[in-house]
């Protein structure tokens, strides 16, 4: 075999590529690799030292300021009492856990039940989950509030999601559903109010509200009313 040949044979050796490979990338690869060793066990540590405390402590004072809003005590909810901490303590300290987050959500209903409807927009537009039945309940608390606030094209909106976030959830879906066709009505949006009380007459027949869909349908097809827009 040529010289040329074993060179050849050489250089394609799948083995000495890779050597060749590591020689020249074997300092970023170690540094890469420790970095990741570095960034998991980090992630460890604060998830066994840091985060799971707080979940716990986030829920221990979440527990008590639940058992204020459970008795209609908001005010106490809120602020807490007698040495126990409420809903707003619970978001500034423990904003970051699922507690805290949860304590967003009661905020908002809290402020919704006391009237403080901007207050009630401010908790519950911040307030997420992956918990559909409580998301839907969500929703439809923001629609009451942004309502009360006369900005109805957003209350609309808001009862249109929590009508679509959980829909095996008839009763109050179905509920939803009609306040954001009452309101676009309301609006002077007869068209998409029709839409509306059709999507409920369609979707949830059984329901107390979709069975009532039919005369509000049959209104806006056949009868002008003060809300229809000329």
């Amino acid at each position: 075999m040529s010289d040329k040949k074993v060179q050849q044979v050489e250089v394609n050796d799948p083995l000495l590529k890779v050597q060749g490979f590591w020689q020249k990338f074997q300092k970023p690869i170690t540094i890469a690799i420790a970095a990741i060793v570095i960034l998991v066990g980090g992630w460890y540590a604060y998830s066994e030292y840091f985060s799971k405390p707080n979940e716990e402590k986030a829920a221990d004072a979440l527990f008590k300021a639940q058992q204020y809003f459970e008795t209609d005590s908001l005010n106490s909810a809120l602020n807490g009492k007698d040495g126990n901490r409420g809903f707003l303590y619970v978001i500034k300290t423990y904003g970051g856990t699922k507690a805290g987050n949860l304590a967003k959500y009661y905020a908002g209903v809290s402020y919704l039940r006391l009237g403080d409807f901007n207050k009630a927009v401010q908790y519950l537009k911040d307030f997420s989950t992956d918990a559909k039945q409580i998301q839907m309940m969500a929703y439809g608390a923001l629609g009451d509030a942004y309502s009360e606030l006369k900005k109805n094209d957003d209350a609309v909106a808001s009862y249109k999601k929590a009508a679509s976030t959980f829909e095996k959830d008839e009763t109050n879906a179905s509920e939803y559903l009609f306040r954001a066709g009452l309101l676009s009505e309301v609006n002077g949006k007869t068209k998409e109010a029709l839409e509306l009380y059709k999507e409920l007459k369609e979707k949830y027949p059984n329901t107390d509200k979709g069975f009532q869909a039919e005369k509000y349908i049959y209104r806006l097809n056949v009868e002008p009313n003060e809300f229809s827009v000329k």
